[in-house]
C-alpha cells in the first residue's frame, strides 16, 4: 500500500466516514465554525475583519513581515495575541494559484487514473458510487476561474489563509468525487471533455448562467482593484449592492452544483456543501463591508443596499 493510500485510510478512519461524507463534513464544519466566530463581538472584530474592514483595536496594522512583531501574551490578552498572527493580504493570490494548480493536477489524475485519484476514489462507499455522475456529463463542471489581486499592504489572519488554501484544494476534489463510481470503471479521455453532443435543457440554462456569473465576478473585481483608494463604488454593478462579486461567486458554485448532479439527482450534494461554505464566508464579509461603508461614508449612503444578491440577501 502506498504512503498516499495509508494517509487517506488514516484520515478516513479518524473521521469514521467515507471520502465523500468527509469532504462534505469539512465544508459544513468550516461554515459552522465561521458562524460561531461571527456571533461574539470579541471574536468577530479580531478574527473575521481584514484589510480596510479591520479596526485598529482588533489587529496590528502596517506592512510587517508575516507573523512578525507579535506582542507578548502578558502585555495583551490571549485573543489579542492570536489576532496579531497576520499574513499580507496579497497572500490571497495563493488561493487562485492553488485553485488553478489543483484543477490541472486533477485533470491529469483523472485522465491517467493516477495513484492519488485511485487512493481517494476507492475509498468512496458503494452507496455513493451507485449515485455517480456520468462521463458524458457536462464538461463545464471542470472549469475554474482565476483572479489576481493587486498587491496590498493590508493583512489577514493566518487562519484565513490556511482555511482558504484548504478550501480550494478540497474544492478540486469535490468537483469530481461524486463521479468516482463511473471513473473507476470507465476511462476518462479528452473526448469526454469536448462538447460534441447537443446540450441538455439543464446545460442549456446552467452553462450560460455559469459564464455570465463568472464574467460579472471578474468585472467587479477588476473595477474594485482599479480604484486608487477605498471609496464608495459607483459602478452600475454596485448600484444598491454592497458586494455583487460575492453574489456572482455564489451563483458560480450553485451552477456547478446543479451541472455536476449525479444521475437521477437534482444537485451534487458535495458541491452544495461547498456552496454553503462559500455563502457563509462571503455573506459575513459582505455584512462587515456594509457596516464599514456606513461608518466611513455615512449610514444613509448604504442604508437600503443589499449585501450580495438583490431581493435575496
Amino acid at each position: 500500500m502506498s504512503l498516499i493510500s495509508q494517509w487517506v485510510d488514516s484520515t478516513l478512519e479518524a473521521t469514521g466516514m467515507d471520502a465523500v461524507d468527509t469532504l462534505r463534513a469539512f465544508f459544513l464544519l468550516a461554515a459552522a465554525t465561521t458562524i460561531s466566530i461571527s456571533i461574539p463581538t470579541s471574536l468577530q472584530s479580531r478574527f473575521l475583519a481584514y484589510g480596510p474592514r479591520a479596526t485598529s483595536d482588533s489587529i496590528s496594522t502596517g506592512s510587517a513581515a508575516p507573523l512578525a512583531q507579535k506582542p507578548s501574551v502578558k502585555s495583551k490578552g490571549f485573543l489579542d495575541y492570536l489576532a496579531t498572527w497576520q499574513v499580507p493580504h496579497s497572500y490571497f493570490t495563493h488561493f487562485y494559484v492553488a485553485s488553478v494548480l489543483s484543477s490541472v493536477f486533477w485533470v491529469a489524475q483523472l485522465l491517467s487514473r493516477g495513484v492519488v485519484f485511485q487512493a481517494i476514489a476507492s475509498r468512496v462507499s458503494e452507496d455513493h458510487q451507485r449515485h455517480s455522475m456520468s462521463l458524458t456529463q457536462d464538461p463545464g463542471v471542470y472549469g475554474s476561474a482565476m483572479l489576481f489581486s493587486k498587491p496590498s499592504s493590508s493583512q489577514m489572519w493566518f487562519m484565513h489563509w490556511l482555511l482558504g488554501l484548504a478550501f480550494y484544494l478540497a474544492a478540486g476534489v469535490a468537483i469530481w468525487i461524486e463521479g468516482s463510481g463511473t471513473l473507476l470503471t470507465e476511462n476518462l479521455t479528452i473526448a469526454h471533455l469536448q462538447m460534441t453532443n447537443a446540450p441538455s435543457l439543464r446545460t442549456f440554462f446552467l452553462v450560460p448562467l455559469f459564464l455570465v456569473a463568472s464574467g460579472l465576478q471578474h468585472d467587479s473585481h477588476h473595477y474594485l482593484y482599479s480604484l486608487k483608494k477605498y471609496t464608495l463604488p459607483e459602478h452600475p454593478m454596485f448600484r444598491g449592492i454592497v458586494c455583487p462579486h460575492y453574489g456572482a461567486e455564489c451563483v458560480v458554485y450553485l451552477s456547478l452544483a446543479l451541472l455536476a448532479a449525479p444521475r437521477d439527482e437534482l444537485v451534487n450534494k458535495t458541491m452544495l456543501s461547498c456552496l454553503v461554505f462559500v455563502a457563509v464566508n462571503l455573506g459575513l464579509t459582505a455584512r462587515n463591508t456594509k457596516h464599514w461603508y456606513a461608518q466611513k461614508f455615512g449610514k444613509d449612503s448604504v442604508q437600503d443596499w443589499w449585501f450580495m444578491i438583490p431581493y435575496v440577501y
